[in-house]
This record gives C-alpha cells, structure tokens and sequence, in this order.
C-alpha cells in the first residue's frame, strides 16, 4: 500500500470511529487506540503534505482565526415556525391545512431542540459551508467553527444528493455544559448561564481551537434543495441518518391529531430525561408534496407548527415600571423586576404590553408577581400574588405625557395602546425610525448600528433617514469609539444602501402597517413611489390584501409634508424608488383579475417559480380551488380530489406548457 492508500485509509477509518461516537453513540474503539491512529495520520500528512485534505479528521482540533465573519445569503430562506400553547391551537392548525389539502394526510412529529440554528451545505458528498440562521434572509459564514464539530460530517456515505442544505441546531448537551462550568469555577471564573446562549456563542468564537474544546452537538432535522429524490419527511430523516449525520431516533409518523397529542403529552413529562435541552415539539405535513401546496405566510411554513411546553414561572417583586417609546410612538410599560433565575437566564424586565393589561391583572408596584417567559423567549407578568399585597398599594395609573417629551398621549378607538402623536419632535420615534430604515431586512446599511444611530441623532448629526446621505468621514470621526476605519465602512454602507430595490426602500420608510409583504404587494401594484403617494384610501383598498387600515395609515403617512420632503430628499441621492426597468420587463398585466391553483410535480419550473410567473404577470395565487378559481395549473401527482372538485365547478385544467404559452 502506497502512502496516499495509508492516508486515505486512515482517515476512511477514523471517519467510520468518529461516526460511530458521535452519531451512533457506539463506540467500537478505545479512545487511546483512536488518538494512536489519529496521531498516526496527522505524521503521515506533516510528511506528505502535497495529500492535504479541508475535510482530513486531523483538522477537528480547528486553529484558523476568523476575525470578520462574513455574510452569506441563504440559498433556500430559513423560515421561522409559527408557535401553539394549546391543544386548541393545533387543532385550529389541523382545520386550516385540511381546507387546502384534501384527502388524507400523514404528520412527522420531532422534538423541538433549544440550541443555535444553522444551515450546512453540502456538494458531492463534502461539507463546503456552514452558516447561521441570521434573518433568515442571510446569515454569517461559521464553517471553520462548524468543522471542529464532530457530529457534523465532512465526508458523506452511501447515497446523497449531488448538492443540498440540511438544516439543525447547534446544542451543548448538559453533561458537556456542567463540566464545564466546573471547570470555570474551578479557577475562579463566573459559570456560563445556561445551554442554549453558551452553544450559540460558541459559533461566534474567533479561534477555532476554542471552539474545538467545547462538546458541541449538530442535531439536523430538515433537508432542502432540488431533485433530492425524497418524498416525505420522514423519509428525509431517514436519509440523513443513513449519509452519517446526527438525526435523533425519537421523531414519529402518526396519522391522526389525537396520535400527535399523545407524543406532546409523553415528551411534555419525558423531555427532562433528554441528554440536552428541549422546549418543545414540532409538528409537520409528512408529504412534500402537500408541503408544496400548503406553501408559505411571509414568516413560516404552513406545514409546520411548533408546539411549546408550558413556560417556566417564578415569582419576583415589582420594583418599578418605566415607559418606552417606539419608533412609531406606541409606548410600551416595562416592569423593572428584582432579579430572578428564570429558564437558565437572569431576568431583570418584563413587558407589561398595555394599560388593558395593567388594568386586568391589576398590577401595581410593589406587588409579588409570577414571570414567565412567553415561549421561553421575551419574559411576561401574568399574575399577581395578592396574598403578598402591601396594605398601602394604590392602583397604577398610567401616563397620560410622552415620557421623554412630555407630549399629550392619544389613544384611537379599537387600540390596544396609547402614542405619542409628536412624531417629528420625539427623540426615541426618531430614533427608531433610523434604526429600522438601517436594518437588514430594510436598507441593510453595514458598517451602521443602533447605538451608531442614537449617537449621530443626539449629537445633531441627523434628525432623519434621508440625513445619513449627507454624512462625510469627517464628520463621524469624532464620535464616541469611531475609528477611521469605521467610519470609511459606515460611509461605504450608506453609499451602497442606494443599490436596494424599491420594495425594501417602501419597507424601510416605516409606515405603520407596511411590513415586508405589504410593501411587496403595494410596489407590484403600483410600481413607483408617485402613484403610491397620489392613490386615495378607496384606491388602495382595492389592493389584493390591502385593507382599510393599511390604506389609512399609507394616506396618512404620505399626508405629512415633512415625509413628502424626505421622500424628495431620498430621490434627490439616488435612492431606488421605483421598479427597475429590468424587473418591470418581467411584468405584464396579461392575467390581472384571474385566480389560479397550482398543484402537482412540474418539468419545466418549479411550483414556487410559476406561482411567481403568475403574479409577475398580474395573477394572483391561492391555495385551495372554489368558485372564484379561474384556472388549475396542473402536473404530475396532482391531487385526484382537487381535480375531481376542479372538474365539478367546470374549472379548467390546463398544464404549465399552456400557461407559459398563453403569457409569451
């Protein structure tokens, strides 16, 4: 045997043991005979190096520094996933899905694993990136980290995809956590808080070889991309666990709802015998293909829903309550609580929402309250214990001024809160607006933070967004921590933010109700921020999913002449306000007024791409078939009970042949 068959041979080797710790939790080799054959390999490529390999099991122990890390767009977008409490909720959840997919359907239900998400990607067999979840848009590049891993594979067996992501959480098991708190404690230093925030920052770590040192887990979970050749959910499970990847075993196929609350019921009580940290139970369509129809909202998969285990509660006293206000002026109450251990995190604040609230618990300072954390993420009061009431506690009253500019508060009938109607003049409202004009999934400006923003409003710098495109080098320079090469960065940030298409720029003006698919919806139909800005609330309406709240808050936006003013100031730099011509080709009105459904397996586009044809061509998309469907777009395995209702209401089918056909 040559010495690249020795090499090749020992790491072949090494990568069977390291699955077989690891993913199988089946050891078949004693850890001094491993690190025998391990310091074997790592002589053998010292004294041929011309054999290197990125993915060698010698690399595990990591070393490369990354002091930037950089930001990569997801190819496949990392939803969020809507969240249930309650058997109720997931009985809604069964009602909706059933109005769309009609016949059967099958669930894959897993645990919900609390750690820091990630996405691999993979070609031919060999790990090429790994990234963070980030905004679900784009997150940061974290492979050397993800490398020293030793459940994450860098090598792929049996048969895999030529090219995929597959996505999981990063955790830290407890065992792994308590030693090393131990070992912190040990030489004097303050124990990590708990699981879930010690594996997420783990990732950000600079050296590798750090990283290395901690017992990190990859647990994965869901497969995406293109011609997988897999049909199920469970089946995509399967999949993985057979390409070497770390896929617990606990995951279960039932058939009915009654089936998923008894696996949420027996993991509610069994979760605490888990090697790492739950908070909960996923629940998802089986079918890929009934996945596809069900599609998604603008943050989730309607084929999926996570179940939350009830929150942890403590109780704690109520020291104080302060009011926040808001980029669009809601002021919201916060409790300032004496700090209490609630689900491994010291919790200092609670949001108390609105004076209904304040009103209907009754919560007044100086009370005991219970705290828990709303699906274990944002802490909230829910109850008083009035045995522990002082004798002297008087009601609260709410504000009736704008804490910070003593403006008299409005509340609008139907609303839940109070605001603050000085929108030009209050500090926070200003403030925030920035920040959300800056942030990522807006005009993404790199190089410019919150605190940056706070700091160039207090100092006098800007008062608005259209402002940071008058911002120079010089004139950030003597802010407080900026350095030259900051300011060259924030400076090179703004100048780029003017390449951001127009829906992102309608987003990024903060019109109170116009969130990402609002302003989506508003710029297909309008196409420039003139016809926007001239439309009445009758014509808005008439917007497909536009309805009169929205349409009021656009009218009254674009009424202000101090907008009107930034708008033209916006234009006046360069800023996108408008489709681009290149896009606006791309669009006709050839099927305005008509509905469709899309359903089955397609050979020229994919699903997703010919409901977006539709819509750049004026249609709109649903996802269920009624009287008000124009055509069903059909392939293969279309559903026999959708075409059969398709042909009861005298729908036609055509194919996607005929709907590219008829658009060209």
């Amino acid at each position: 045997m040559d010495i690249q068959q020795q090499i090749n041979s020992l790491r072949d080797e090494l990568r069977q043991h390291n699955h077989n710790y690891y993913s199988l939790d089946n050891p078949t080799i004693s850890d001094y005979d491993f690190d025998i054959k391990l310091k074997q390999l790592q002589a053998l490529e010292n004294q041929n190096p011309e054999f290197f390999d990125e993915n060698s099991p010698t690399l595990r122990v990591g070393g490369a520094i990354t002091k930037n890390f950089e930001t990569i767009v997801h190819e496949h977008r990392m939803y969020s996933l809507d969240n249930s409490y309650s058997k109720e909720d997931l009985l809604d959840w069964e009602i909706r899905i059933k109005k769309i997919i009609e016949g059967p359907i099958q669930f894959t239900c897993e645990l919900k694993y609390d750690g820091a998400s990630i996405s691999l990607t993979y070609e031919n067999g060999s790990l090429i990136k790994a990234v963070t979840r980030g905004d679900g848009t784009q997150g940061d590049n974290v492979t050397a980290n993800i490398k020293t891993i030793k459940s994450v594979p860098l090598k792929l067996r049996g048969d895999f995809p030529s090219k995929f992501d597959i996505r999981g959480e990063i955790v830290l098991p407890f065992e792994g956590f308590n030693k090393m708190n131990e070992e912190r404690i040990e030489i004097g230093e303050e124990p990590y808080r708990n699981p879930r925030n010690t594996a997420s920052g783990s990732l950000k770590l600079q050296d590798s070889a750090e990283v290395a040192k901690r017992p990190l887990e990859c647990l994965l979970y869901n497969i995406t991309g293109k011609n997988l050749g897999i049909d199920s959910q469970f089946e995509s499970l399967e999949s993985a666990r057979k390409m070497g990847f770390k896929v617990p075993d606990l995951a279960k196929l039932v058939d009915s709802i009654d089936a998923i609350f008894e696996f949420v019921a027996y993991w509610d009580v069994h979760r605490h015998d888990l090697p790492y940290e739950t908070d909960g139970v996923v629940i998802k369509v089986n079918d890929l293909q009934q996945q596809e129809e069900l599609g998604y909202t603008a943050k989730a998969p309607r084929w999926a829903i996570a179940y939350k285990f009830k929150a942890e509660q403590q109780s704690t006293h109520l020291e104080s309550i302060r009011y926040q206000v808001g980029r669009t002026g809601a002021i919201t109450p916060v409790a300032n609580l004496e700090p209490v251990e609630l689900a491994g995190t010291t919790v200092k604040r609670a949001s108390l929402h609105n004076a209904d609230q304040i009103e209907k618990l009754d919560i007044r300072v100086g009370d005991t309250v219970f705290v828990e954390k709303g699906g274990e993420i944002i802490p909230k009061i829910v109850g008083v214990d009035l045995n522990q009431r002082p004798s002297d506690s008087q009601p609260t009253v709410y504000i009736t001024q704008c804490p910070v500019c003593e403006t008299e508060l409005v509340r609008q009938e139907g609303e839940a809160q109070h605001y603050c109607p000085n929108y030009a003049g209050c500090k926070p409202q200003i403030i925030g607006r920035i920040q959300h004009y800056i942030s990522r999934k807006a005009m993404d400006i790199e190089g410019l933070g919150g605190e940056t923003v706070a700091l160039l409003v207090n100092a006098g710098l800007i008062n608005n967004y259209s402002d940071l495109y008058e911002l120079s080098k010089d004139r950030v320079l003597p802010l407080e921590r900026m350095a030259e090469k900051s300011a060259e960065n924030l400076i090179s940030g703004i100048e780029a933010s003017k390449q951001i298409p127009f829906e992102r720029v309608l987003f990024a003006l903060g019109i109170r109700y116009v969130g990402e698919t609002v302003a989506k919806k508003l710029v297909k139909h309008y196409k420039s921020i003139d016809a926007i800005v001239s439309a009445t609330i009758i014509d808005l309406v008439a917007v497909d999913e536009i309805g009169i709240r929205i349409a009021e808050s656009v009218v009254e936006f674009f009424g202000l002449i101090s907008n009107k003013e930034v708008i033209e100031r916006l234009r006046s730099f360069g800023i996108q306000l408008e489709i681009s011509a290149e896009k606006l080709a791309n669009q006709t009105d050839k099927l305005k007024n008509k509905t469709f459904v899309v359903s089955g397996v397609f050979e020229i586009l994919s699903r997703n791409e010919l409901k977006k044809l539709i819509e750049d061509n004026g249609g709109k998309v649903s996802s269920s078939i009624s009287s008000k469907t124009s055509y069903v777009v059909a392939g293969d395995k279309m559903g026999p009970s959708k075409r059969t209702k398709a042909e009861q209401l005298k729908i036609p089918i055509i194919s996607e042949f005929d709907l590219i056909k008829y658009i060209k």
